[in-house]
Order: structure tokens, then sequence, then C-alpha cells
């Protein structure tokens, strides 16, 4: 019956490992925010997570099993720059959308496959990226050139 016990125990410490693991290396909490995307069809507005550190910016959206419809990560770089991104890890697809210093869109990404290591480039340089659920930049037309509003732009 000993047995039974250490075995039990030892399969629900090894559950209880492979489950927390990823919250082990989330980053700490990523700061919340709003912007607002300026398309033709007119502003929309988004909760947002700021990835800013070294560590946030690596880590971004991975694990998450959903994400609001309103809901983004805007990743800082700080200063410009070409930025490759991939979804490692990450769950969900994503539409990214790659925006220069002015806050202008230079490029898009859309509906990136879960867990791909395939390189997603930024084509040129940007000093963010804004991830929100693959399929939104369809939705609402998101295209090159519409504005995104946010403190980092200077908005």
């Amino acid at each position: 019956m000993r047995q039974w016990g250490l075995l039990v125990l030892s399969v629900a410490l090894v559950f209880l490992a492979v489950v927390s693991a990823p919250l082990a290396q989330t980053p700490s909490a990523f700061e919340r925010s709003t912007l607002t995307i300026q398309t033709e069809s007119g502003l929309h507005k988004f909760n947002i997570e700021l990835a800013i550190t070294p560590d946030q910016l690596a880590f971004g959206l991975m694990y998450r099993r959903s994400l609001a419809a309103d809901a983004g990560m805007l990743f800082d770089y700080g200063r410009p720059r070409k930025v490759a991104m991939w979804m490692k890890n990450t769950l969900i697809p994503l539409d990214m959308v790659f925006i220069d210093a002015t806050g202008r869109v230079a490029h898009i990404s859309e509906r990136a496959v879960p867990q791909s290591l395939r390189t997603i480039s930024s084509r040129v340089s940007v000093r963010a990226v804004l991830e929100l659920n693959g399929g939104t930049v369809a939705h609402l037309k998101i295209k090159k050139g519409d504005r995104i509003h946010h403190a980092i732009f200077g908005d």
C-alpha cells in the first residue's frame, strides 16, 4: 500500500512540474495599456500588454490558450530595427502588425501558425510589433500605412 502512495505522490509531483514549468518561465508582469488603430473604417481600441524588457520581448504570448477579441501585445524595441518573430510555444494563431517609429503600419503578417519555428520578418526597420488574434487584421481591414496611436509613438 505504501508503494501505491509513493507512486501517486510521484505522478502528482511530475504533473505539477510539467504544468507549472511555463509559469516559472513567465517574465515579470507585463504593464497594461490601451492603443487605438486608425483605419479607413474608423478607430479600433485595444487593451494591450507591453513587452519591454528582454525577457518580456522573448516570452511574448507564449503558452496563452486564448486572447480576448479586443486584446493584444505591443512589443516595444525602443529604437527602429529589423525584427524577426516566431511562434515557438505560442498556442494561438496571431496577426503581427509591424509599426515604424512614427506609428505607421510598415508591414503585416497574418495568421501566424501556432508553434511554428518559421521566422516572420519585419522586412524593414520598425519600432514595435503589435500581436493580435489571428484574423483581426482582415476583419478590421488594417493595412500598410494605417496609424497606431499609443504613447510610445508620441500620442
